[in-house]
């Protein structure tokens, strides 16, 4: 089950996102401000960080550089939630961090799109790290998989075809 760290100091903001996100089966752990959020990152060890722009004690643009420079959390994605009245420069957002942007309120199909987006990239992510942590690199892989496909290629003609002519003659 992947888990969501949701910080919005909205009431409002916070029920409809952790209603549209565990009605997906997602974990969500929500905070009301940054520095709380900055806080629970190493108890909560999110997958994805939805987080308003404008928080009390750390803002968004705050929270996501830190991230961005520690290690266990530089690869988490981060989403930026930010009401239709916040006035901010989205390339300074992307630059501080931001995976994602999204306005307020949250549109359901929007939020869990981004969500599973952001989920499914950060997965591929993780596997090359660790691929390149094994010490194997992609080509090496590749010529692996190669060689087993070819050793195990006639068997499955062979294999495919009897099924073939058994589902053709019982047609018959």
């Amino acid at each position: 089950m992947s888990r969501i760290l949701l910080a919005d100091d909205s009431p409002q903001a916070l029920r409809l996102a952790e209603q549209i996100l565990s009605s997906q089966g997602l974990e969500v752990v929500s905070v009301t401000d940054g520095e709380v959020a900055l806080r629970r990152l190493a108890d909560v060890f999110p997958d994805i960080l939805i987080i308003d722009v404008y928080l009390q004690s750390k803002n968004a643009f705050e929270v996501a550089r830190f991230m961005r420079a520690e290690p266990d959390f530089h690869q988490t994605p981060i989403i930026f939630a930010a009401a239709p009245a916040d006035q901010f420069n989205e390339q300074d957002a992307k630059s501080a961090g931001a995976d994602l942007i999204l306005r307020k309120p949250f549109e359901a199909s929007a939020l869990l799109g981004g969500v599973q987006l952001l989920l499914e990239r950060n997965s591929t992510a993780r596997s090359t790290a660790k691929v390149a942590a094994s010490g194997l690199d992609r080509n090496s892989i590749r010529a692996a998989v190669t060689l087993a496909l070819d050793s195990a290629m006639p068997a499955m003609i062979e294999e495919l075809t009897q099924r073939v002519l058994l589902a053709l003659s019982s047609r018959r």
